[in-house]
């Protein structure tokens, strides 16, 4: 059975998308800071979908393919769906999608070749959904909403941050309001360039 990980550029001060997160997590508003060690190196990295190609550091080209290599299924939120205008249709990691939501878009439904399940009962049932989709792969949860949703009901296996040395001051954060006990985390991997800190961390309750 895979892991439920998630993984995101954070600033120091805990933002992974600036004020006006889009598509492509706020680039232009500041969440351009976040994304520059995508194109700081000199190892190519093609994402599955094939439709962009990024220049980073080979530590960083490496960890990026390993991940998108036991990626099985992506959960993520409404919320970011609609921003994304539903990636037309193909998410640039090229998994099936598990959409988390209170309404079901009907367009997206029976549309021939859509690769996303809409679950309407919760993260727990999002994350059973997802685990049948994703057989022996990992689980990525891809929306800050689900992520805190999956740590407050004991989900979470495994986070990732690669952490860029900026302060924002404001966007979109990844851990606020968690509203539960403190989480223990262990770190199971960190190595660093000067444009980032790549930190994996085992969730140990």
């Amino acid at each position: 059975m895979g892991k439920v990980t998630t993984g995101f550029s954070m600033s120091l001060d805990g933002f992974v998308a600036g004020p006006n997160d889009g598509p492509d997590n706020a680039l232009g508003d500041g969440g351009d800071r976040l994304f520059k060690w995508y194109f700081s190196g000199d190892a190519t990295h093609e994402v599955p979908s094939g439709n962009r190609t990024f220049k980073m550091s080979k530590e960083g080209a490496d960890m990026v393919q390993e991940a998108s290599q036991s990626a099985g299924v992506l959960v993520t939120a409404r919320r970011t769906f609609d921003i994304a205008h539903a990636w037309g249709g193909k998410h640039p990691m090229d998994v099936p999608i598990v959409v988390v939501t209170h309404r079901v878009p009907q367009e997206w439904v029976n549309k021939p070749g859509s690769p996303f399940t809409f679950v309407t009962d919760g993260v727990e049932n999002a994350i059973k959904t997802a685990r049948k989709i994703a057989g022996d792969k990992n689980i990525v949860v891809g929306a800050p909403s689900v992520v805190k949703q999956c740590l407050q009901a004991g989900l979470m296996d495994e986070i990732h941050i690669d952490l860029i040395p900026t302060l924002l001051f404001s966007g979109i954060p990844l851990f606020d309001h968690l509203g539960i006990q403190p989480v223990g985390l262990e770190i199971i991997e960190a190595n660093a360039t000067t444009e980032v800190v790549h930190l994996t961390f085992r969730v140990v309750e």
